[in-house]
């Protein structure tokens, strides 16, 4: 067959534009035109088409094996006449016979230009997917586009992203050219193209805020433990400074509320407690219930369960709407948490009440260290800024 100068110049342009393998596609090529020789020789030869890779040639072989007799001529050929062909050919060596049809010229012109068109998508399809990978498990801002069966979609570039009621932040709206930030749960490629799907809920979110705006988080200066959400609701944050004289909470507010204000306005308004991380289980989950205030936490190593008791008037709060705080509490921690009003653990012999009151005591004694502690700093920092304006 004559030389298809055309077809090489195509697929330079292909493997120049989209950074294709140029032998990825002749070889999906020649896998397609061998279908197309067995078509005029039938399936019961072996057939290889070979396209020259210089001037486009594109020719149809049929292999036979060099046998002593010859039982099947469609796929054997006896060894005197392979000498003929070429006088070095062995037993169980295959000769390549040119079978190459009249009209295949057409055929293989047909053929290329589907597989280019498929590897053409391919390659698009493979560069978005290389592209939007690497923004898995990151934070993106993108635009919503529209709604489709109460599913959100959201142009991020190139591509668009899909944000399932399931992970819709409840009563969030979402309008038409709004930009919101979103979690990317996955990339994922399929046959029809790259698939995005993007949360407003994933507690990973809100991780990937703190990042954003507390520099220090950041940089590992402080460290995010644990976090545990209620998306659209609460969340509950335990950080920990890996850096002396650098507070871990105060650093993630900011001055004023500036720092968590910013992430929570991003949320809709979801309240967020931050909460200094601690080894210790008992002063762990002690803040890990704030807002409320605890009396006392009674521990079990072993089975990771722990009571809590809280004044009376705390008991609702402690709890929370729903058991929501308790909940997150639960969650942050890794404990199971009980929680018992003052008066039921008295009533139900859980503790007395020398007990109680050694315990209340011991939280004033814990308080007025606090508060003698930050009267001393705030002397501290006094006497460096007189030193500094002198």
């Amino acid at each position: 067959m004559g030389t298809n100068t055309d077809l090489i110049e195509a697929l330079n342009l292909i493997v120049t534009e989209k950074g294709i393998d140029p032998d990825i596609i002749f070889e999906a090529i020649e896998t397609s035109l061998v279908t197309a020789c067995k078509k005029n020789f039938g399936n019961n030869q072996n057939v290889k088409v070979v396209i020259n890779r210089e001037n486009g040639e594109v020719n149809c072989f049929s292999q036979k094996e060099v046998v002593d007799e010859v039982f099947d001529p469609n796929l054997e050929i006896s060894i005197e006449e392979a000498r003929e062909i070429k006088p070095y050919y062995e037993l169980g060596d295959f000769v390549d016979i040119v079978v190459t049809p009249k009209n295949f010229g057409r055929i293989a012109a047909q053929t290329a230009k589907q597989v280019v068109v498929q590897k053409f998508r391919e390659a698009e399809r493979d560069i978005l997917f290389n592209e939007y990978i690497t923004k898995e498990k990151e934070l993106v801002t993108g635009i919503v586009q529209r709604k489709e069966h109460k599913n959100v979609i959201i142009a991020l570039g190139k591509m668009d992203a899909l944000l399932t009621v399931k992970e819709q932040i409840p009563g969030e709206e979402y309008n038409f050219q709004d930009r919101i930030k979103v979690y990317v749960v996955e990339v994922k490629q399929t046959s029809k193209g790259p698939i995005i799907n993007v949360s407003r809920t994933h507690p990973e979110l809100v991780k990937r805020l703190f990042e954003q705006e507390v520099p220090e988080i950041y940089d590992g200066s402080i460290e995010i433990k644990s976090i545990s959400r209620e998306a659209g609701s609460r969340t509950k944050i335990a950080v920990k400074s890996n850096k002396n004289g650098l507070e871990a909470v105060p650093s993630c507010v900011g001055q004023n509320g500036s720092r968590v204000n910013v992430i929570m306005n991003e949320l809709n308004g979801e309240k967020i407690d931050i909460i200094e991380w601690n080894e210790d289980p008992k002063k762990f989950i002690f803040a890990a219930l704030s807002p409320s205030k605890v009396t006392g936490v009674f521990d079990n190593e072993e089975t990771k369960t722990a009571t809590v008791i809280v004044p009376d008037k705390q008991l609702s709060l402690a709890i929370g709407k729903e058991g929501e705080n308790a909940r997150l509490a639960a969650k942050l921690t890794g404990w199971k948490i009980d929680i018992k009003s003052e008066t039921k653990a008295l009533e139900t012999n859980f503790i007395t009440k020398e007990e109680l009151k050694e315990l209340k005591d011991n939280n004033k004694l814990k308080k007025n260290n606090k508060s003698n502690k930050n009267i001393k700093q705030n002397n501290i920092n006094s006497s460096e800024e007189k030193d500094t304006r002198i």
